[in-house]
């Protein structure tokens, strides 16, 4: 069916991609989306990354079908080891414009390197390509956020990295660019408003992969065996996401339902994260109603998943955060549960195109009232988590995303 679909639409596409995270990749857009779903629909992609871990030397291997550069790093925390991992960076993408030349490419994509995208875009032109820009964070205005909360622990230097950013993106990097990938639709009109033009960009949020999730079902795993009602997190308890805010929130639940339990899957990363949340759970006395299970492998987390009543995703609002694509929602939907939000920009869409729970404001009352109401209803909970599920299958699940983007890949290298 996939080869069929490839002939259909032409020749495989042939391009090279320059990544800030580092290898081996984890991110299920990389992961996911371009080394398996784009792949099998006839996407031949060559990778340039960072090494992770200190190896003596860059090397080239092949990861998932395509030629992989990975370039080293320097993991020493001392100032001659960052100076100099920075260095192999920026020496990582002066190579693009000799590894453009190793083979034809349609086009060459580079997501979240601003050197590198400067680099990429003279390797484009100069081998005759196109040139693709991926966004998936706001790093120029990450800066400057830092400075006006008070957490930059160098102010002048975050302001010039904040303000030569913003003219290094907006300014060169996407307008030269062929096209413009970013993350959200929010993304996008933040953008926009720097005054790129919309009609190159395109929203691409992040999604699931139902594959992963079926073949996770077939695992004869033991069921968490729970008899009260579960709320349930998914996620990191990095002191950031402000998470002793759900503790509160449990605290009006257990009002209501005195016995229901919170479920925190994940962990900080740190010992002071999490003593945080049980600082806050010991002082109102609600501590043995909540389950810290720490970091879990995903096989393990999801059983927990399985068994929650309704599910739900805090995201302290803040400007950095309103353009990112929160993962957490599309995941619990996947999994047919009901869901409590409070307002973000991805997650009030998801949640009104969905039906598939309540989007708050960030009160604890108000989250807490959400929680208790669909604990009290079952049969709408029922009815929540199947148009949610229904919801990521259309819309955010990866073989649909990679669907759509394969279209839009094909129609720009026309």
């Amino acid at each position: 069916m996939v080869e069929k679909k490839i002939d259909e639409k032409g020749h495989d596409l042939n391009y090279l991609f320059l990544l800030r995270e580092p290898f081996p990749p984890f991110r299920p857009d990389t992961v996911i989306l371009f080394a398996d779903e784009l792949k099998r629909r006839g996407h031949h992609i060559d990778w340039m990354f960072q090494s992770k871990e200190p190896v003596p030397a860059s090397y080239h291997t092949t990861w998932d079908g395509g030629k992989a550069w990975v370039t080293a790093t320097d993991r020493r925390s001392s100032v001659f080891g960052k100076i100099h991992k920075h260095l192999l960076s920026l020496w990582m993408d002066l190579t693009i414009i000799t590894r453009a030349k190793t083979r034809k490419y349609d086009f060459i994509q580079v997501r979240d390197r601003f050197f590198g995208a400067l680099t990429g875009l003279v390797a484009a032109r100069l081998s005759g390509c196109k040139f693709y820009f991926w966004l998936s964070f706001p790093f120029p205005e990450m800066y400057a956020y830092r400075i006006e909360d008070g957490e930059s622990d160098f102010p002048v230097l975050d302001r010039f990295r904040s303000v030569a950013l913003k003219v290094i993106l907006y300014k060169i990097i996407m307008p030269s660019a062929d096209f413009v990938f970013v993350q959200s639709d929010q993304m996008k009109k933040d953008v926009v408003a720097n005054g790129v033009d919309a009609n190159k960009i395109l929203p691409v949020p992040m999604g699931i992969s139902l594959t992963k999730l079926t073949e996770w079902s077939k695992l004869q795993l033991e069921p968490v065996k729970e008899d009260s009602p579960v709320v349930l997190y998914l996620g990191t308890l990095v002191r950031d996401r402000k998470l002793d805010f759900l503790i509160r929130v449990h605290g009006y639940v257990m009002e209501q339902v005195p016995n229901a339990k919170l479920y925190l899957v994940g962990g900080g990363q740190c010992k002071e994260d999490e003593q945080l949340l049980l600082d806050e759970a010991t002082r109102l006395g609600i501590l043995d109603s909540i389950v810290f299970t720490g970091f879990l492998p995903m096989e393990q987390a999801w059983q927990f998943l399985s068994r929650a009543n309704v599910c739900v995703s805090p995201f302290y609002p803040t400007p950095i955060l309103n353009s990112t694509s929160p993962t957490k929602l599309v995941e619990y939907m996947a999994f047919g549960k009901p869901v409590v939000a409070n307002n973000h920009p991805d997650q009030i869409q998801v949640i009104e195109n969905s039906q598939a729970g309540y989007c708050v404001s960030w009160d604890e009352k108000e989250f807490a009232d959400a929680i208790i109401a669909i604990l009290n209803n079952p049969e709408e909970a029922g009815k929540m988590g199947e148009r949610g599920r229904r919801y990521v299958e259309e819309n955010r699940a990866y073989h649909s995303i990679a669907e759509q983007l394969d279209e839009v890949y094909r129609g720009l290298c026309q």
